[in-house]
């Protein structure tokens, strides 16, 4: 919270607010549930805070530790108007900030209760998130071994006659028992489900000699999340795909072999973007290179054309070319890769070859 006080600023703010999210978590520890009720961390420029919480949740609020941040606790009951109390505690202010996520409601009354405009924290917040400490590096390290876990077992799984979702299900539990506290996404897409990148799971029934996606993640109990995606199959699949997935594989290793602190983000999915476009594949190549990960699942840095952000130690991102085929077939190879003391680590390290199971 001292670097968003000096972030605010240097930027011309006074007060940060900041409602249950990813960011309150980041900046407390506290994982207040979204909900109708306010809950609302206030961080000014000279480091003073407060968190207002409805009195039913100020034990979970204490037992998250925010009271040894020195952030001033602030209760109200269910026949008190909270947005009016932290106006009150915190005094007059010229120019409040709000975090990017906060529900719209919440911003109108906490601008009306301030009695000035509020305005988007945008990359307060993002700038600081995205730059991890090694303990968050090593936290992504332990989701990605998590999620390779569940990919070394798909054989279990997939095979002809089973639907995408009875698989999907498999997975879901496997998750969980590898050690993530929750599961955030189950993307299972065969034949030409697999044309669309966020397909999931459906009732169709997987067959043999056709690629399969398998895109998973899930939280872990420290909040970080994984995510990783392998290309699978049940027999040989037909030529084409497999000269195709080769091309995959070299843009996705080349593009990782290049990441690394002191290049853009956007010259790392120019890297991959290229290999694909000298075989024609580059108009099947829908969605950008990759994503940052922490906290969230997506967040800053984004590896895509027109961030000419430089990638630095502590950064975590997504390295996941793909090509989709309408009405055919689709790959998609991702590693999560981190950046420290100048180099980039892969968290993930299953195979890169496409499985016949």
């Amino acid at each position: 919270m001292s670097r968003v006080a000096k972030a605010l600023d240097a930027h011309g703010h006074d007060l940060l607010l900041v409602t249950p999210s990813a960011d309150l978590r980041y900046l407390t520890g506290y994982q207040a549930l979204p909900l109708e009720r306010l809950t609302c961390l206030a961080v000014n420029s000279s480091g003073q805070a407060w968190l207002i919480v409805p009195k039913l949740e100020q034990p979970a609020a204490v037992a998250a530790g925010v009271l040894e941040q020195g952030i001033d606790v602030l209760a109200w009951n269910e026949t008190e108007n909270p947005y009016e109390i932290l106006a009150r505690a915190v005094g007059h202010v010229k120019n409040p900030v709000v975090n990017n996520s906060m529900w719209v409601e919440k911003a109108h009354h906490l601008q009306a209760a301030f009695g000035t405009t509020v305005s988007l924290a945008d990359n307060i917040l993002a700038d600081i998130r995205m730059v991890k400490t090694q303990q968050e590096i090593k936290a992504l390290h332990e989701a990605g071994a998590a999620i390779d876990e569940v990919h070394n077992q798909m054989g279990k799984w997939l095979r002809p006659g089973r639907t995408e979702r009875e698989v999907g299900r498999d997975i879901a539990e496997a998750i969980i028992a590898a050690g993530h506290d929750t599961v955030d996404f189950v993307i299972v897409a065969s034949g030409p489900n697999g044309a669309s990148p966020h397909h999931e799971v459906s009732d169709r029934i997987i067959h043999a000699g056709e690629p399969i996606v398998v895109d998973i993640g899930g939280t872990m109990p420290s909040g970080y999340c994984s995510d990783s995606t392998r290309m699978y199959a049940c027999g040989e699949v037909e030529q084409e795909y497999v000269q195709m997935y080769g091309v995959l594989q070299r843009a996705q290793a080349e593009a990782v072999a290049f990441a690394r602190p002191g290049v853009t983000c956007e010259s790392v999915d120019a890297i991959a973007r290229d290999i694909l476009a000298q075989h024609n594949m580059d108009e099947f190549f829908i969605h950008r290179t990759g994503h940052g990960i922490g906290l969230e699942t997506h967040e800053e840095p984004y590896i895509v054309s027109g961030n000419t952000r430089v990638l630095e130690n502590g950064h975590a991102f997504s390295i996941e070319p793909g090509f989709y085929i309408p009405g055919r077939f689709g790959a998609r190879i991702e590693d999560i890769v981190t950046c420290w003391d100048g180099e980039v680590t892969s968290a993930n390290n299953t195979t890169h070859d496409l499985v016949i199971l």
